[in-house]
């Protein structure tokens, strides 16, 4: 009689661990993004209610105990929300959509 076989306990070579939410960005690509709000948040010719929003989309991005997906879908639906104001300036408009472009790469 033949015994059953088993799959092995150790993972094959190059096989990819199972995949859990990522809480660490990366950290260049990230910081360039808060640095984006920050001066987005600083821009005394966009609409108070705009700064006001950039500031929260960046303290969506900081918090710490969120998975990093979760955070970035906060501060892309915070800062969508802005893209659509009527009042906002073309230049304002642009760096959010930018902002946007690059958190969306982040994921």
């Amino acid at each position: 009689m033949t015994s059953p076989t088993t799959a092995p306990t150790t993972p094959a070579v190059g096989a990819v661990p199972p995949a859990g939410p990522r809480t660490t960005p990366d950290v260049a690509g990230f910081q360039r993004i808060v640095d984006a709000l920050t001066e987005l948040a600083d821009d005394a010719l966009v609409p108070r209610n705009v700064r006001r929003g950039a500031q929260s989309a960046k303290d969506e991005l900081s918090k710490p105990r969120a998975a990093l997906d979760m955070r970035i879908a906060s501060a892309v639906y915070v800062l969508d929300d802005l893209a659509n104001d009527p009042n906002l300036p073309t230049h304002g408009r642009t760096a959010i959509w930018s902002i946007i472009s690059s958190l969306e790469s982040l994921q």
